[in-house]
């Protein structure tokens, strides 16, 4: 009997499973994938996520990796280009994008480290119930082994198509759709100082230096398009980068060290997040556009909000119905605002008149400027830029 069964071992199962087993409990952590193993992701962790990563004692680990820190940001509007550095969060100033093939096995390893038993290849394929309460999973390994383990608590970290979600008809809510497709692929040697976000009227595209002096980069389009670009991926991935001209001297100078990556399927919405006996986190339970890169850093945020609610419950400081309708109505709270601003961007039209104004306005005010870029990171609330 377990106290926890998590399914999923990427960026939200992970590091709850490493929290709740380093307050104690007992945790199952499964995937049906086999580690370490790439995931289609932008792959960035914001300045929120790095601070709880160097809460958790594995920030350095990741910069270990050789992955760059990122400082300085530019989001360039095309009449103007703004560059600016977030406030800090816990002294930490700079995200970090590092492959997932290193991240997510980092993550699972310390999982392990803190006692947690760890199942890779491993399929959920049903969830037991007593009474209308989850009490555990019935799954199936690699070798075709049917396995049932109990758990007085069973966590849906796994992914965009959650089997958790489904079998407990988790609902949807603030749905909007898919707004765009988006493509990426890296880069050797492309001469970049931080991130670069392009904002055109029918694309997005965002720039990002990652692990072995590669860099990321990744065009978007309305999600219309997806079957038109799906046909030649990178004659429209370039027609799109030469209306960024400056990053497109520069991709043209370099040599793509990979394929190119993509979908069409980027809906967004949330999903009603804990119910009896069981709880969702990460994408499976807010799916949102690549557009802001906020997935991991949601994941890690989630992470924490959980393992404090499934602690409460498991501990007897509260009942665990209380705590984990709790968290739901938290991660909720906390990840409104930046999901709505991410819809809005998605979008891929110009800003509102008075949002496009005040950004000229400020082009020469770092202050102002820094403070915008730190609504895109994440550590300004999202409210300061809707009031303008």
């Amino acid at each position: 009997m377990f106290d926890v069964a998590i399914a999923g071992a990427r960026c939200a199962g992970a590091p709850l499973a490493m929290l709740l087993a380093r307050r104690g409990h007992r945790v199952l952590l499964v995937d049906r994938d086999r580690f370490p193993s790439d995931a289609l992701s932008t792959h960035v962790i914001k300045i929120p996520g790095a601070a709880r990563l160097k809460r958790w004692g594995l920030l350095d680990r990741v910069v270990a990796t050789n992955c760059p820190p990122i400082r300085r940001i530019t989001f360039d509007a095309g009449p103007f280009a703004l560059t600016g550095t977030a406030p800090a969060v816990d002294e930490v100033t700079a995200d970090y994008s590092p492959r997932r093939i290193l991240l997510d096995q980092l993550l699972i390893d310390a999982a392990t480290a803190a006692g947690v038993d760890f199942r890779e290849r491993f399929r959920v394929e049903s969830l037991l119930a007593d009474g209308g309460v989850v009490c555990g999973l019935t799954g199936r390994t690699s070798a075709g082994t049917v396995v049932t383990e109990r758990a007085r608590v069973v966590v849906g970290a796994d992914g965009l198509r959650s089997t958790v979600a489904q079998q407990v008809s988790a609902q949807e809510r603030h749905a909007r759709g898919r707004l765009t497709c988006a493509y990426y692929t890296y880069w050797n040697n492309v001469p970049i100082d931080g991130a670069e976000m392009y904002a055109r009227e029918g694309n997005a595209i965002i720039a990002f230096p990652t692990n072995d002096n590669l860099t990321c980069v990744l065009v978007q389009w309305p999600a219309s398009s997806f079957e038109e670009v799906r046909l030649d991926i990178e004659a429209r991935y370039l027609e799109a980068l030469r209306r960024a001209p400056a990053l497109f001297e520069r991709v043209a100078g370099a040599t793509r060290d990979d394929r190119f990556y993509g979908s069409g399927d980027l809906p967004n919405f949330f999903r009603e997040a804990a119910g009896r006996g069981w709880a969702l986190a990460g994408d499976a339970a807010c799916h949102r556009d690549p557009i802001t890169a906020q997935g991991m850093t949601d994941a890690f945020r989630d992470a924490d909000l959980l393992a404090e609610a499934i602690d409460a419950g498991l501990s007897g400081r509260g009942a665990m119905a209380t705590a984990l309708a709790g968290y739901q109505e938290q991660r909720e709270a906390d990840g409104l605002p930046m999901y709505e601003l991410t819809c809005q961007l998605a979008a891929l039209q110009p800003p509102p008149p008075s949002l496009a104004s005040y950004l000229a306005s400020i082009q020469e005010n770092q202050e102002a400027i820094d403070r915008f870029i730190g609504v895109i990171v994440g550590t300004v609330p999202v409210a300061e830029l809707a009031s303008r």
